[in-house]
């Protein structure tokens, strides 16, 4: 399984670097803050919903503390996605957020 670091994807983020995010947690959680820029699919629905994804793309799959992001890049992963874990999930994250 690939991975990033928060601050890592921070950086990347501040570079103006296209990144394509991908936030798994529950609705109550994100209304706490999000990654400004970041699609937000809780892990429940990402089998229902990954048609909207592009296989094409490379996605950083985001969660609270990286336990469910793990498990949606497994998932994605055995779909044919490109996808990136963020370790220590928004615990982790020390950047803006929205």
């Amino acid at each position: 399984m690939r991975e990033i670091t928060a601050k890592k994807l921070e950086h990347k983020l501040m570079s103006n670097e296209t990144v394509n995010m991908i936030d798994v947690r529950e609705v109550e959680e994100v209304v706490e803050g999000k990654i400004p820029g970041v699609l937000h699919i809780p892990l429940g629905l990402l089998e229902f919903r990954m048609h909207e994804l592009d296989k094409n793309k490379e996605y950083v799959i985001i969660c609270r503390s990286g336990g469910r992001s793990s498990r949606a890049v497994q998932f994605l992963e055995s779909q044919g996605f490109q996808v990136i874990n963020m370790n220590g999930g928004m615990l982790a994250w020390e950047g803006k957020t929205e």
